[in-house]
């Protein structure tokens, strides 16, 4: 083990802040993708499969690894603790995903974006309803200021382009809210088989999901009508979407600490944004940057605020 990694996570580290931004501007491509694969007339199950068959042989070399080389996991490993996870992932990266692809659907990348990037709000209100967690009263604000910047652009996008929009919204909405419950669960199955061990156990388990899903409704032949600008798509969405932007967070976290990293998120949604105007000509109005402004300070105010909360606890 080298001694970045052995080593206590430090505020102070360039090379772990890239690591993040990195990440999180992969992840942002995620809806670009997405967008263009529909272009081309793909369906939602289809797209899923694609960027799951990219994603599953990587993270099952993964756990062959871990449990070739670490003999603890193998011992933490029963039916209860293995069935759990694969529910969990279940939750968070099949069901989720499904529901945001979904939503593509109806809504433009950069709206998407913004309306996932309030799931922090949900798992503060899930960590109060259900976890015992103490509210935080001082967030409540930016949350409010981030959903007025969310009915700033949902409100534009009623006057010029309703068809969808409430089913695209709420579809994201639970795309967040689902992705926000799991990450309250998965942190307590972290515990018993390690950040490692239980992603590549859930995110296999969802990516059987996603893939069995399109068999069902496609067949197999269905990949043997895919055009090469498809498979492209799909597997830009697998590799630089999601297992590449994976490990360069994970990566980030490890150097610099989870704080820190949530701290760079801000990018995501400015980058969906600038390559949503260029790539698909998203308009992006007044409206839009007023919008995003706001969604984007409340994010702000609220890690502000939950950090200041935590410090006074400590």
């Amino acid at each position: 083990m080298s001694a970045a990694s052995s080593s206590a996570p430090s505020a102070n580290d360039p090379l772990g802040y890239a690591f993040a931004v990195a990440g999180a501007v992969l992840f942002a491509t995620k809806g670009i993708f997405i967008k263009l694969a529909y272009a081309q007339g793909t369906t939602t199950e289809m797209l899923l499969s694609l960027r799951m068959i990219v994603a599953l042989p990587v993270y099952l070399v993964i756990m062959v690894g871990l449990l070739r080389r670490e003999e603890n996991l193998r011992a933490s490993l029963s039916w209860p603790v293995v069935l759990t996870s694969m529910a969990v992932g279940i939750l968070g990266y099949y069901v989720s995903s499904y529901l945001d692809f979904l939503g593509l659907n109806y809504l433009t990348a950069q709206y998407e974006r913004l309306v996932l990037f309030t799931y922090p709000f949900f798992v503060l209100l899930f960590g109060v309803w259900f976890f015992g967690d103490r509210m935080v009263w001082g967030v409540v604000p930016a949350m409010l200021v981030s959903y007025a910047g969310l009915l700033v652009i949902f409100g534009w996008n009623l006057a010029l382009n309703p068809d969808g929009l409430v089913t695209g919204t709420l579809l994201v909405l639970g795309s967040a809210i689902t992705f926000a419950l799991y990450q309250h669960l998965a942190k307590r199955q972290m515990l018993k088989l390690g950040s490692g061990l239980f992603t590549c156990i859930a995110m296999s388990t969802a990516a059987l999901c996603a893939i069995g899903q399109n068999l069902i409704i496609a067949g197999p032949q269905s990949y043997l009508t895919l055009s090469p600008q498809i498979w492209t798509y799909g597997l830009a969405l697998g590799v630089l979407g999601t297992v590449l932007p994976s490990f360069l967070m994970n990566a980030g976290m490890a150097r610099i600490g989870a704080r820190a990293t949530s701290s760079t998120g801000a990018f995501g949604p400015i980058v969906t944004i600038i390559i949503a105007v260029i790539v698909l000509s998203e308009p992006f109005t007044i409206f839009h940057a007023l919008g995003t402004a706001l969604v984007l300070l409340g994010s702000v105010l609220f890690t502000r605020a939950e950090r200041r909360a935590r410090n006074r606890q400590d």
